[in-house]
């Protein structure tokens, strides 16, 4: 009889434990209050974050429309800023309209407006004629889109957010510096001869360019230590439209028929880019017979460092435009999370409307004693390339 009590006792004991436990997990015990609380409260941050991820992701990288208005197919260093600017975009999650214009102005501005009513959110402007986006960009600025100007400043425009570019009055000092020493023109007893070159005159770097290099070489000009037989040393003089290999070929073959042809050596020639630079040897190989000059050059374009290796180009300033690339990608990201954009000059360059913020990469003579491993060692050529 004992044990028949015990035994209903704990079954007792047992129902009211369970009724217990269930009436505890349907949040009706005083003493849960507070447990209910904490994870209402754990939801809604989590609610919150999710959010704000979403804003984000929203706003940057994927589903961002970006727009890339490259100026030509016809150089091939915009190829390559093009193509590098896309993947580095694309790999960090942004969608890309990549357009090049045929060196047109007004192909450029279509496109750019095309970008601007298709949706694109930001806009990376390589321009051709610095000063003709005026109508675009005041249709970005009042959409409230943002503008790099890259490479090539846009100038008169007040819609122009930042600018990256390498340093182009370095590139112009290291040519005239690179032509220094290799003429010896501090000790040198005797003359030397020199012609110009430069690129167009619609493209704000040839300012830069030019001005770096007769910053350094004009004290050897006016001392008579350099002589320039054309006497064409004005920047209107020297510049080539379009930055075209064929027009200074034509003035090359202008000045070797009126100076140069009757055995006077030309010690060298200033080229601000390769483009020219492959104008004026071409004049070189069909119509002068002197001493070979010294030669400069920028972009390290895949013919200009072939002539390098053939003894026909002394330099050329390389721009790596994966280094350009990424940095605009970190500028792009920085505008779209509403931030400022990293930059390293506030004063060299002003478009007429004022000083645009700039990023400055540094550019790097490159010869036949470290193209290997400028070039190919890091990845910008193969060997079978330059063969």
């Amino acid at each position: 009889m004992k044990r028949k009590f015990l035994a209903a006792a704990m079954a007792l004991a047992l129902t009211a434990g369970m009724l217990s436990g269930c009436s505890s997990s349907t949040g009706s015990a005083p003493e849960n209050k507070e447990t209910q609380t904490t994870a209402a409260a754990t939801t809604e941050a989590t609610k919150a974050a999710e959010t704000k991820a979403e804003e984000t992701k929203a706003t940057t990288g994927t589903g961002t429309l970006v727009g890339v208005a490259m100026p030509t197919k016809d150089l091939q260093r915009w190829n390559q800023d093009g193509s590098n600017m896309k993947k580095e975009l694309e790999d960090a999650g942004y969608k890309v309209d990549l357009q090049y214009a045929s060196n047109d102005v007004q192909t450029q501005v279509s496109q750019v407006e095309n970008m601007i009513s298709n949706g694109c959110q930001i806009l990376v402007i390589a321009s051709i004629d610095g000063s003709s986006l005026g109508e675009p960009l005041s249709q970005a600025k009042a959409m409230g889109i943002p503008v790099i100007s890259y490479d090539r400043l846009i100038m008169n425009s007040d819609a122009v957010t930042y600018y990256a570019t390498f340093d182009n009055y370095k590139v112009g000092q290291k040519q005239g510096e690179y032509l220094v020493e290799a003429l010896d023109l501090e000790k040198a007893t005797e003359p030397k001869n020199i012609e110009l070159f430069t690129g167009d005159p619609a493209d704000n770097n040839c300012n830069f360019f030019f001005g770096g290099a007769m910053d350094v070489l004009k004290k050897y000009i006016d001392s008579g230590k350099l002589i320039v037989k054309s006497g064409q040393t004005a920047f209107e003089q020297v510049a080539t439209a379009n930055w075209d290999s064929e027009k200074s070929q034509n003035r090359m073959d202008t000045i070797i028929a009126g100076n140069y042809s009757d055995g006077t050596v030309l010690d060298a020639v200033l080229c601000s880019n390769d483009s020219t630079a492959l104008g004026v040897e071409n004049a070189l190989a069909s119509s002068y017979t002197g001493k070979y000059p010294v030669i400069t050059g920028q972009d390290c374009d895949i013919a200009n460092v072939k002539n390098m290796l053939q003894g026909k180009q002394a330099m050329s300033i390389f721009k790596d435009t994966r280094t350009l690339a990424s940095q605009v990608v970190k500028m792009v990201d920085s505008v779209m999370q509403g931030g400022e954009a990293e930059i390293n000059d506030t004063k060299s360059y002003d478009n007429g409307t004022g000083i645009i913020p700039t990023f400055l990469c540094d550019p790097v003579v490159v010869t036949v004693d470290n193209y290997k491993d400028m070039l190919i060692t890091s990845g910008y050529y193969t060997e079978d390339q330059l063969k």
